[in-house]
């Protein structure tokens, strides 16, 4: 199976709750996810209001022929600017993920060493704002393993239930 195949294969279980958009993506990643999700609190009546409440999750999606420790540095942090840049902060804003699945023909040794230390993580305003992670998830198509930093770990179960993994 090519990384474009698994693609198309992962893409569909995104689709029930996010929007997928494979043109116009940020460059160099092949598709983009998006999930929002608005919460309103409120106590008898709806003008009694008690707390608006945002949650975002951005989802990048790279396919590559092979794969790197410092290519998927690079990757991390290309994604993690762009999902940054979508955020808007404010009172009700609680968290705004971005996530970044690379799927790779072939990966080097180091690779599930270097995907578990990626670590990325901002709060806004002391966590009164809200904050943001990130998640990321490589799936090295030559052994049929999935790799992820420790938000990523559910990334894994997805994988592993459409057959691309052999692990949890």
């Amino acid at each position: 199976m090519t990384a474009s195949e698994a693609l198309d294969k992962l893409l569909p279980a995104y689709s029930g709750y996010y929007t997928i958009k494979k043109e116009n993506v940020t460059s160099p990643f092949n598709a983009e996810a998006e999930f929002t999700c608005h919460t309103e609190n409120y106590v008898l009546v709806k003008a009694a209001k008690i707390a608006d409440i945002d949650s975002n999750e951005f989802v990048y999606f790279s396919t590559q022929q092979s794969l790197d420790s410092f290519l998927l540095s690079e990757l991390s942090n290309i994604a993690w600017k762009a999902g940054l840049e979508r955020i808007k902060p404010y009172y009700g804003h609680r968290n705004s993920d971005v996530t970044l699945i690379v799927i790779t023909e072939s990966g080097s040794g180091d690779l599930k060493k270097a995907a578990r230390k990626l670590h990325m993580s901002k709060d806004y305003k002391f966590g009164i704002y809200g904050w943001s992670n990130f998640k990321l998830c490589v799936l090295d198509l030559s052994v049929r393993k999935a790799f992820s930093n420790y938000h990523g770990s559910d990334i894994k179960k997805i994988l592993y239930k459409l057959g691309l993994s052999s692990c949890k």
